[in-house]
């Protein structure tokens, strides 16, 4: 066997060494997160090809860095299975989709953030990974602030770049670096999360975590979103319930666990007979209208093929049936369901629900039980962070691209390396937090 020349083999062990290093991990942990947030600025920026492009080098130096350090990490435990049977039957789709090179484009796409995701949760603890999303949140919503200043108050003037209508001086809501006033008003939610999270477990110099809470607090009042309001209140409850478990004592807390439960499901039964009055409340019988001519015609397009989907889309494609007839629906073109479970039903039928359901539940299940189980309230986060996507699902389908479903990855992996009977045959020991 022909060995490498000396100073060869010193050059790739250097590389490895810089690769595999914390600091590599840091860096390519925040640009991934900012690459995913700032997704639909960059797209509107540098056009398809160039997001695509730093995807790529992404992935490219991802998969060297995972090389670099793979002795470090427990392999039995990588991905959940729920998680690769979703993906499985999402990619099995393309052999009858109605679109395939298309449906080929956008798994493709979703497999990008999919490794991204399982990367980051790989190799940052738990409280790196808030750090990192705390650190790109801040910067985000400071330029989506600037912005918006300076199109709505200083120049008066509208962005069309960026989808920035310079509302910011108006009644108007704001849309920020996201295009649309619920994708800001969802990044919010989860940026309180974050800081709250910073604040509380004092990563953060607490002037800089107070300052952020009202920075992100600020820019959900801004976005007038009412599927944010509504998901910050029920983020609230939640963390109430958390702090509540948190301090019963271990043997009584299955039962105070049980009796959630029973809560949770009356609350959201008296709320689907209170729909009408809580939608008036939020302002938001137009978005519903709208909503529902939407779902109205994705049902009866989604009966032909109920069992298995039309082929993964991802989002829509107004030039390709059946979504052509959606086009100038209601005077506007929709780029998705505004339902990403009905979105997944329509893509992948009804296996692809169930599969989508039992992914999110589990990921729910165990994040919600390391968050009442464990000390460290940076746990927490995992659990609150996967309640705003699972509520705002039944609002936006954002949860099934870019960003969204890198949180979710992210969030998804790291309960399953905590709480997976794979760990059992696992040597390596996994990190606390």
């Amino acid at each position: 066997m022909i060995q490498p020349p000396p100073h060869f083999r010193v050059v790739i062990d250097t590389a490895a060494v810089i690769l595999g290093s914390a600091r590599v991990s840091s860096v390519l942990s925040t640009a991934i997160v900012g690459v995913a947030l700032c997704a639909f600025a960059l797209r509107h920026t540098i056009g398809t090809a160039g997001l695509l492009a730093i995807l790529v080098s992404l992935v490219v130096l991802v998969a060297a860095s995972l090389a670099a350090q793979w002795g470090n990490i427990g392999w039995r435990a990588l991905v959940p299975i729920s998680l690769m049977a979703f993906t499985f039957w999402a990619w099995l789709t393309i052999l009858w989709s109605q679109y395939q090179w298309a449906s080929l484009a956008a798994l493709s796409y979703l497999l990008i953030f999919t490794v991204l995701g399982i990367y980051i949760a790989l190799v940052r603890d738990t409280i790196q990974i808030v750090r990192t999303f705390g650190d790109v949140m801040r910067f985000v919503l400071v330029v989506s602030v600037g912005l918006e200043i300076l199109t709505g108050l200083v120049f008066d003037t509208s962005l069309r770049a960026l989808s920035i209508a310079g509302n910011l001086g108006t009644t108007d809501p704001i849309q920020g670096l996201f295009g649309a006033r619920n994708q800001l008003g969802i990044i919010a939610v989860i940026a309180l999360i974050t800081f709250a999270t910073e604040l509380r477990t004092q990563s953060l110099r607490r002037g800089y975590a107070i300052g952020s809470l009202v920075l992100a607090g600020a820019v959900l009042v801004l976005s007038q979103s009412p599927l944010a309001f509504g998901t910050a209140l029920i983020v609230l409850a939640a963390s109430v319930a958390l702090y509540g478990l948190r301090r019963v004592p271990s043997g009584r807390r299955r039962y105070w666990q049980f009796v959630l439960i029973g809560f949770v499901a009356s609350v959201a039964f008296i709320s689907w007979l209170s729909r009408v009055s809580i939608v008036a409340s939020f302002d938001a019988s137009g978005d519903l209208a709208y909503r529902l001519r939407v779902w109205r015609q994705l049902w009866s397009l989604g009966e032909t093929h109920r069992l298995e989907g039309w082929g993964w889309i991802g989002p829509w494609n107004s030039d390709l049936a059946p979504f052509t007839a959606f086009a100038n629906f209601g005077g506007r073109v929709p780029d998705s369901a505004h339902n990403a479970y009905l979105d997944v039903w329509f893509q992948l039928g009804l296996v692809g629900f169930l599969i989508f359901v039992g992914l999110l539940g589990l990921a729910f299940v165990r994040s919600w039980l390391l968050a009442s189980r464990r000390r460290s309230i940076v746990f927490a986060w995992p659990a609150l962070v996967l309640l705003v996507l699972i509520v705002s699902a039944f609002g936006e389908s954002s949860l099934l691209i870019e960003f969204g479903w890198l949180t979710f990855v992210v969030c998804c992996v790291k309960a399953a390396r905590e709480l997976s009977w794979r760990n059992a045959l696992d040597s390596k020991p996994h990190p606390s937090v």
